[in-house]
């Protein structure tokens, strides 16, 4: 395996009623507070309420930054960083799934940066410091509340950029399943695909040696496949949404590549057709994402196949390395279609006119992709695969 070094440093708090103790962990903190929510679906379930009265209990000063988007745009993030500033926020509470998550650190660092945001986005400028924030999650999908990483979409440039630093990881955030009883069927399909995604990611890497790293990739996988099925058939099911959310933060906080550092080109393709289409992100993955497998099989046979046998039960009897992997695929496709997700571009109504715009955006910067290098003939094939 690779030398690696593991930091994270968000105090992770887990568990039914946990929302009730936030209170509590608030005492250290400055009391003048942005609060950052979305689209309002907080107000429908009761937890804002919960959360403002937790606040109140805190004497707090709380400002409101509402409205953040799934694919969440500089323009709200600046709106945020704007407050701050004027207001002189001293911590931040994100109450949201992934994308108020995301928001809320990009506006944390950028309210202790005097030059534009958009700036250390793209990487032309290192972050030196953040405000302090919070997360209340609502959503198990994205695991941005245990890592550092965030993702900002420019709509006016079309580009949408992932990024990160150890100024971005959250202090602390609450995992109350409670918070998640309420997430509607296809934004839990949608969760599920992404954490399942993330996974992914990490398993196909380059690294040689790395048994304890496989089987805890494979270990996520089996217990979100195992969980899922009867989950979106009982929503309300607190135990499953239990299993689910902490699937979710394991998948991406870092553990799963501790020594093997995944690929992420099919994250990078799939910012590339939301950054034009602005579809869902998971939807985009569920899509394009085993076709970039089919693609990058003869990248290293076993592991492919390995994944077909260890997660997905395929029999290797009889059968070459490619057969089994092509195997495998089918059954995460199926699967994945079977829970109610997207298989095509056309049912985003993407066709062959934009191909070439989504190429040239995925290869803004050259070759990408850690396992597979992608240039843009194969992107290019990638997505016409995916139409």
């Amino acid at each position: 395996m690779d030398a690696f070094t593991f930091y994270n440093p968000t105090k992770l708090i887990f568990g039914q009623g946990k929302t009730e103790h936030l209170a509590e962990e608030l005492v250290v903190y400055d009391r003048n507070v942005l609060l950052v929510y979305g689209g309002g679906s907080i107000k429908k379930n009761g937890l804002y309420e919960k959360v403002t009265k937790q606040l109140e209990l805190a004497g707090c000063t709380v400002t409101e930054l509402a409205g953040v988007e799934p694919n969440p745009r500089l323009t709200t993030v600046q709106k945020g960083i704007d407050l701050c500033k004027e207001k002189q926020i001293g911590f931040i509470l994100a109450v949201g799934g992934g994308s108020v998550i995301d928001a809320t650190k990009a506006i944390a660092v950028g309210a202790r940066h005097d030059g534009d945001i958009w700036d250390i986005i793209t990487k032309k400028e290192t972050p030196m410091d953040a405000l302090p924030f919070g997360t209340i999650l609502t959503l198990a999908a994205t695991g941005s509340e245990m890592n550092s990483g965030s993702v900002i979409t420019n709509w006016e440039t079309h580009q949408k950029k992932g990024w990160g630093s150890i100024f971005s990881f959250p202090n602390f955030s609450i995992l109350d399943p409670i918070n998640t009883l309420s997430v509607p069927q296809d934004q839990t399909v949608y969760g599920i695909v992404d954490m399942m995604s993330h996974v992914l990611e990490a398993y196909f890497h380059p690294a040689e040696n790395t048994p304890l790293q496989d089987r805890i990739c494979e270990s996520i996988l089996h217990t979100v496949i195992e969980a899922a099925p009867p989950l979106l058939d009982d929503l309300e099911n607190v135990d499953l949404r239990e299993t689910i959310l902490y699937s979710g933060t394991m998948a991406l906080n870092g553990i799963t590549q501790m020594g093997a550092r995944g690929d992420w080109g099919t994250h990078n393709l799939e910012h590339a057709v939301s950054a034009v289409f602005d579809i869902p992100h998971a939807g985009g993955l569920a899509i394009l994402f085993p076709h970039w497998l089919r693609h990058s099989i003869d990248v290293n046979p076993e592991r492919s196949a390995m994944l077909a046998t260890n997660v997905f039960g395929v029999d290797p009897t009889g059968k070459d390395k490619q057969d089994v992997a092509l195997e495998g695929i089918d059954k995460l496709a199926a699967f994945w279609k079977q829970l109610g997700a997207p298989s095509r571009l056309a049912d985003y109504g993407i066709d062959e006119s934009k191909l070439e715009q989504i190429a040239d955006i995925a290869c803004e910067n050259g070759i990408y992709g850690n396992y597979h290098k992608l240039g843009k003939p194969q992107t290019l094939e990638i997505l016409k695969a995916a139409l």
